[in-house]
């Protein structure tokens, strides 16, 4: 079976035959194949959230995004629900742009002006962006290397391996047993490319993407596909020499070791590619800061909860931190759409006691305000401004919206640099 279904976040599938609202019909063996996947992973993470309704049982999409793909070739591909799009493609340009700014990923260097369109599912997205950039490392030149190579040949080549020479050639005394040294393209590294050139033709449903694959298949042609993959990998030799096949190593892990950015487990399911939309917001809003000119630290970790015989414990790691001359500004980005139906619009207690702990420990220098910096959504909101003290002249929390479609983030930039904390030119 191939077929395609395509969720936006907090929709779900459920067995049936017809879909409903933006929920999502399937049969009952994809079903269970998705449900087992969820049930083996809910350890760690929630991909997806089991439910049931009066209607039937369900799976609600979380706050993951991507692709999954089940061992009997149904794929699922997840969008995240972003305010003022209502357009599959639209959305996918966006996920793309943050999946740009993931620090040691191998989105970073894709052009956008590479993918013809976004209108493809996210699978056959993922596919041309490591065929792209395989597309320039052949282009680049195929790395070749010395290899120790063991042959039984009729001439004297290298070094006599004297024992084997005796075990195979007792007989065929014209033979010769022998080790050496050949500069051949058969290294691991190029093999476990035309490995995972293997899987994805198997893996894609695109006829351009099949074209593409046999191209470069035929310049990977008499190599050998790896059959010990997880060995090979740990032959991989990065050096500066080797630079140019980073990325493509990192797709390769990704399709072949399930490498994903959110690990999982799984029999029923033959390929995933998760990302948590906290992490992609966190690193997108970062990269804008950045992007901006502002001093910024990501995941900083200069402080800690707790201290047990003067060694830090719960280490703190406020998503962005804003430093110039005497003063920090603390920001924490929640991937989460706030609601004026709910109490104080869905800003949770825990978030408060969080950003409190952060303020009262970035005392040096002065911590006075922070952020808590949720997606905005298609209706207004209100920027509450609270005070941890009735004085207002102590520590303060804004709440404020990001718009993940706006393209210079104006008004969301202009009220920290009305503060005079860029640090450009400085």
């Amino acid at each position: 079976m191939n077929k395609q279904i395509t969720l936006s976040e907090y929709s779900y599938v459920f067995v049936g035959t017809k879909d409903f609202d933006n929920h999502k019909a399937v049969d009952k063996k994809t079903f269970e194949e998705l449900e087992s996947f969820v049930l083996q992973n809910s350890d760690t993470v929630q991909y997806l959230k089991l439910g049931q309704n009066k209607q039937h049982k369900f799976l609600q999409a979380q706050n993951y995004v991507g692709v999954i793909q089940t061992k009997s070739g149904v794929t699922i591909e997840i969008l995240p629900k972003i305010a003022k799009v209502h357009d599959d493609e639209e959305t996918k340009t966006m996920l793309i742009k943050m999946l740009k700014t993931l620090k040691k990923s191998p989105f970073k260097n894709f052009n956008m002006a590479n993918l013809k369109s976004t209108n493809m599912p996210l699978l056959e997205i993922f596919i041309t962006m490591f065929l792209t950039e395989l597309e320039v490392l052949i282009k680049k030149g195929i790395k070749s290397d010395y290899v120790n190579q063991e042959e039984n040949l009729r001439y004297l080549k290298g070094k006599l391996q004297f024992n084997k020479h005796i075990k195979h050639n007792h007989i065929h005394k014209e033979r010769f047993y022998v080790e050496f040294q050949e500069f051949t393209t058969d290294r691991v590294e190029n093999s476990l490319i035309k490995t995972t050139l293997e899987y994805l033709y198997k893996a894609s449903k695109s006829n351009s993407n099949h074209k593409r694959i046999r191209e470069f298949m035929f310049v990977f042609d008499e190599l050998k596909v790896s059959h010990r993959i997880k060995d090979d990998f740990s032959k991989v030799k990065l050096n500066r020499q080797m630079k140019d096949y980073e990325l493509i190593l990192q797709w390769a892990k990704i399709f072949l070791l399930s490498n994903s950015f959110s690990p999982y487990t799984g029999k029923e399911v033959a390929f995933a590619l998760l990302f948590d939309m906290n992490v992609l917001f966190e690193s997108y809003v970062g990269h804008i800061f950045k992007k901006e000119g502002f001093n910024i630290s990501l995941q900083d970790r200069e402080h800690h909860l707790a201290y047990l015989n003067s060694e830090g414990k719960f280490q703190l790691k406020p998503d962005i931190v804003i430093r110039h001359n005497d003063e920090v500004i603390i920001a924490d980005t929640k991937w989460k759409l706030l609601s004026d139906d709910k109490t104080h619009q869905g800003v949770s207690q825990s978030d408060m006691y969080q950003l409190f702990a952060y303020g009262q420990k970035y005392k040096e220098p002065q911590c006075k305000e922070m952020f808590l910096i949720y997606p905005k959504r298609d209706d207004h909101l209100i920027q509450h401004h609270y005070y941890y003290e009735q004085d207002t002249d102590s520590l303060r929390l804004k709440v404020l919206f990001f718009d993940l479609m706006e393209d210079d983030h104006v008004e969301f930039m202009n009220y920290f640099q009305s503060k005079k904390l860029v640090y450009i030119n400085d």
